[in-house]
């Protein structure tokens, strides 16, 4: 599933991301790779949408969202 289809405060681990070479070095560079846990904070559909990673709260675009698929997990 997308990024951007998760509830808040549920929890997901990255499986692949999809894009170009900007999009992928961008979100790489901020943490998010395949394998890294997270926890969707807020997620109001026309907003940006918050995640908290690796001690670090992260507010991805709409678009950004799209590009990052992951598998939901327990807590």
């Amino acid at each position: 599933m997308k990024l951007g289809e998760l509830d808040e405060l549920q929890n997901a681990v990255v499986t692949k991301l999809e894009g170009d070479h900007r999009f992928i070095s961008r979100i790489t560079s901020i943490g998010l790779t395949p394998g890294c846990r997270l926890q969707v904070i807020k997620n109001d559909r026309n907003r940006p949408m918050l995640v908290y990673s690796r001690d670090t709260m992260i507010a991805l675009n709409r678009k950004e969202c799209e590009g990052i698929e992951v598998t939901g997990v327990e807590a």
